[in-house]
C-alpha cells in the first residue's frame, strides 16, 4: 500500500443548502436548480458568450419550469381521481383547490 504523503488531500465539491418554512420548495426553485444542473455559464466566460448562454439558460428553465407545472399537475389529477373512486370527496376536494 503506498504511504500518503503530506500534500495530498480530498476536495469535496461544495454543498448548498436551502430552507423552506411549513411548506416545500415552489416550482421556480426546482426549475432554477435543474436548469443550473443542465447549462451553468463559467464565470469567466467571454461577455458574448455569456449572453448567448444567457439566453439559453432562460430557455430551458422556461421548458423545465412548464414540464414541472404539468407533472404537479398531473400528479393531483391521478390522486384527485383515486380519492373520489375510494368515497373520500372531501380530501379530494383539498387536494383539488391546492
Amino acid at each position: 500500500m503506498a504511504e500518503m504523503g503530506k500534500d495530498s488531500f480530498l476536495e469535496l465539491g461544495s454543498v448548498m443548502v436551502e430552507t423552506t418554512q411549513n411548506k416545500g420548495h415552489d416550482p421556480e426553485f426546482w426549475a432554477e436548480q435543474i436548469t443550473k444542473k443542465i447549462c451553468d455559464i463559467s464565470a469567466d466566460a467571454a461577455p458574448h458568450i455569456r449572453q448567448q448562454a444567457e439566453a439559453f439558460q432562460n430557455y430551458i428553465y422556461t421548458i423545465v419550469l412548464y414540464g414541472i407545472k404539468n407533472a404537479i399537475t398531473s400528479d393531483r389529477t391521478t390522486m384527485v381521481n383515486l380519492l373520489t373512486s375510494q368515497g373520500h370527496h372531501d380530501m379530494a376536494k383539498i387536494i383539488k383547490e391546492l
